[in-house]
């Protein structure tokens, strides 16, 4: 009797625990896993960036009870999950509403906590002591850090300025320029930092359009065979791929292609302009119907690689697309199947940048080892292993006729090689580690993107800087190596012209170099004369 008694007594106990356990709350349960999953998008400072965030916000429990579109749509209901779109977004089929949104879906016990936790009423619970508030004395605002423009202009002997011009601008620190791609015609120069992209025309030397609707870092862009649609790659590192289609008309998003894991590092068309490679962090590589773009499709998934694949490159006609990765490979991959063609091996460091021969078909490989490895297509053999850095080389770029091909260095230099040799034709000093290189349609100018957060235009035969550009969104300068310069009025009125360290604040002396038609003859690749001053 006193053993049944002892069991039942256990019996309730354990009942008792389970029907009334605590139920979960906003801080201790529900928001780490909406950081995890939701606020990438969904956060405060992303709310006036509706076709990312749709106008909600997760990262507060305030943002949440507010709803979505200014407190026009609920999002929760208390007491009732069934009713709450939060929750019937976790749970639906309808891929086009399921959320996250082009990701894997919750775990089922992570969507079971946010059912009960809007089933309880939504209770918030106990903040962590790191978020509680504390009072400390203000603290002084960072200063914006000076960024100095060198120009080779000098002043006349009467100003009494042997030095060259340079002009000071309080703009720094500047993000890195991870991304430059010329259009079809060569009148276009997209160029990408975190979370915006420039488009500059060359023909002016001025912005034309700046997107900053991007989720994150951008790494990759390219322009479409026909120059209608630009590709914008990157994202959340860890988090979520951010992979975007704008009309290069309006510069309107028509797509947003979602699937990847982690950031997307490279995008590629295809040579008729139907389909997009693109290549991730999340070690896989993509392929996309896009030929309708109000119903991309996910042509298939490449695997193959066991680490992050950081480039991506369509052969001639492209039947096949080459990739470079962190597991010191490079493949070649079969469009119509997704099944690996050949691996080119015969590095041992990460391979990070590779390019295809839009002739020949050759496969061009470079990393950590700087040396550029040449392969066969075909057989997937090496030919030769020359050219490239003194460091490492982070991208490979080549003019659409495969006359010229520039390698980005870590040697703050750019190398460009003739591509039936592998010889050294000549080197741009650009002053900073190259991230991003571009050649023109015609192989007369290139662009450099680098870590001093400058984007420079290069003639390609000489080897003589053209134009320096910078945009900090609506605010732009656009200098000649000559010292004539063009900007947003705000800019110039901030910038600071110096020689021998000296500041020149004679308006007479600075006017025959506030020029934009010489800046924008300059960015067409035109040599222009010397400033003269009378």
């Amino acid at each position: 009797m006193i053993r049944y008694a002892l069991a039942l007594c256990l019996l309730v106990s354990t009942l008792r625990g389970s029907v009334f356990a605590a139920d979960p709350t906003y801080w201790q349960d529900v928001r780490p896993i909406l950081r995890k999953h939701c606020v990438v998008c969904h956060s405060e400072r992303r709310l006036s960036e509706i076709d990312i965030s749709a106008g909600l916000a997760l990262d507060k429990l305030d943002n949440i009870l507010r709803g979505s579109k200014e407190g026009k749509v609920p999002v929760v209901v208390r007491g009732k999950p069934e009713e709450s779109l939060l929750v019937t977004l976790l749970t639906t089929s309808d891929k086009k509403r399921a959320m996250p949104l082009d990701a894997d879906p919750l775990a089922p016990e992570e969507i079971a906590t946010i059912r009960r936790w809007v089933a309880a009423g939504m209770p918030a619970g106990t903040p962590p002591k790191e978020t509680e508030t504390v009072v400390t004395a203000p603290s002084r605002p960072l200063r914006p850090r000076d960024v100095v423009f060198s120009t080779r202009a000098t002043l006349p002997r009467s100003a009494k300025g042997p030095g060259a011009l340079e002009l000071t601008l309080p703009v720094g620190p500047l993000s890195p320029v991870a991304a430059v791609s010329f259009s079809p015609d060569g009148q276009l120069l997209a160029t990408g930092i975190y979370g915006r992209v420039t488009i500059w025309d060359l023909t002016t030397a001025q912005p034309r359009k700046v997107l900053t609707h991007l989720l994150g870092a951008v790494h990759d862009l390219k322009f479409s065979p026909n120059g209608q649609l630009l590709a914008v790659a990157g994202g959340q590192p860890s988090a979520r791929g951010d992979l975007r289609l704008f009309d290069t008309r309006e510069w309107k998003l028509l797509a947003t292609l979602g699937g990847h894991l982690d950031t997307v590092s490279a995008v590629a068309f295809h040579p008729d302009g139907t389909k997009l490679v693109s290549a991730s962090f999340d070690k896989t590589v993509r392929l996309w119907d896009i030929h309708n773009l109000a119903e991309v499709k996910l042509l298939h998934t490449f695997r193959g690689h066991s680490d992050f694949v950081y480039a991506v490159a369509f052969g001639p006609d492209g039947s096949w697309y080459a990739t470079a990765s962190k597991d010191r490979t490079g493949r070649i991959v079969e469009t119509a199947s997704g099944q690996g063609r050949f691996t080119l091996s015969g590095s041992d460091q990460e391979v990070l940048a590779v390019a295809v021969h839009p002739a020949t078909g050759q496969v061009l490989t470079a990393g950590y080892d700087p040396l550029v490895g040449w392969y066969n297509p075909k057989t997937g053999e090496r030919i030769r292993r020359a050219g490239g850095p003194a460091t490492a080389t982070n991208e490979i770029a080549l003019d659409p006729k495969g006359t010229l091909v520039a390698v980005a260095g870590g040697d703050n230099t750019v190398r460009l090689l003739d591509p039936k040799t592998a010889t050294q034709l000549r080197a741009l000093q650009t002053g900073a580690v190259v991230f991003a290189v571009a050649v023109d349609p015609h192989a007369q100018r290139i662009a450099t993107g680098g870590a001093d957060g400058l984007v420079k235009l290069w003639d390609a035969t000489e080897a003589r800087l053209l134009v320096t550009l910078w945009s900090g969104g609506d605010h732009w300068l656009a200098l000649t190596a000559e010292g004539y310069f063009a900007g947003s009025n705000e800019v110039l009125s901030r910038g600071v012209w110096k020689t021998s360290g000296q500041a020149v604040t004679d308006e007479k002396l600075l006017a025959p170099l506030r020029n934009p038609g010489a800046v924008g003859k300059a960015a067409r690749g035109e040599k222009v004369p010397e400033p003269v001053w009378k």
